[in-house]
């Protein structure tokens, strides 16, 4: 990972315009090639960023241009780089999940056809170089469909999906890849990233999932 401290505007070019005028800012390019911008504040969220696969060409006159498969541009400008440094972070083992997320996956792959007729599972936890995908399965047209689960589904769980896909539909015997975001809850703004991307969300239902039967009065 390179982390790179620098007074500097920003411009992103693409199905929409954003200008972040100049100020000292934190930019982050991660060895998988994506470049986000962090103020400080806003928590883990950036500013702006650009998810991979997308390629960086550093100018002569300190402009930095990122450029992703779609042609869309984030363009840096840097008045004076405070800090640059690299680090090497090797693989990164993955998030432990809690109880209730490692549980809802045990139940999901056991009941593999709550997410569609003729869904069938090729394994749980199925290895990548840069971490484990949930679940891998086929629906009813044979076609692979990975899936994210999450107790809570909100955009890094969206992203996180996105990665996995990027790197599972590199190979051919299992391309094409589709993805599926299920969680208890899915956020507004990620299922708008999630369908934006093309990615299904599937709500889940925990209790559903354990058999048992909602404890609510019912007429029939």
């Amino acid at each position: 990972m390179r982390l790179v401290i620098a007074r500097c505007s920003v411009d992103y070019a693409g199905r929409l315009t954003a200008h972040l005028p100049s100020a000292p800012r934190l930019i982050l390019v991660k060895a998988d090639g994506s470049v986000s911008i962090h103020a400080d504040d806003r928590a883990y969220k950036p500013l702006n960023w650009m998810s991979p696969p997308c390629t960086l060409k550093e100018g002569d006159d300190r402009v930095w241009t990122v450029v992703n498969k779609a042609g869309e541009k984030l363009i840096i400008t840097m008045e004076e780089i405070l800090h640059d440094s690299s680090h090497e972070l090797g693989v990164d083992p993955g998030l432990i999940k809690d109880g209730v997320e490692a549980h809802l996956q045990e139940l999901l792959a056991d009941r593999i056809e709550t997410l569609g007729d003729g869904y069938t599972l090729i394994r749980r936890e199925y290895p990548t170089a840069i971490g484990p995908v949930d679940i891998l399965c086929r629906d009813a047209d044979g076609a692979t469909v990975a899936v994210e689960i999450k107790r809570r589904g909100e955009i890094d769980g969206v992203e996180q999906l996105t990665r996995y896909l990027e790197l599972l539909n590199r190979d051919p015997h299992l391309a094409p890849v589709k993805g599926v975001f299920a969680a208890q809850e899915i956020k507004p703004q990620a299922r708008v990233l999630a369908t934006d991307r093309g990615i299904g969300c599937v709500v889940l239902d925990y209790n559903a999932l354990r058999g048992i039967e909602d404890d609510k009065l019912r007429l029939f």
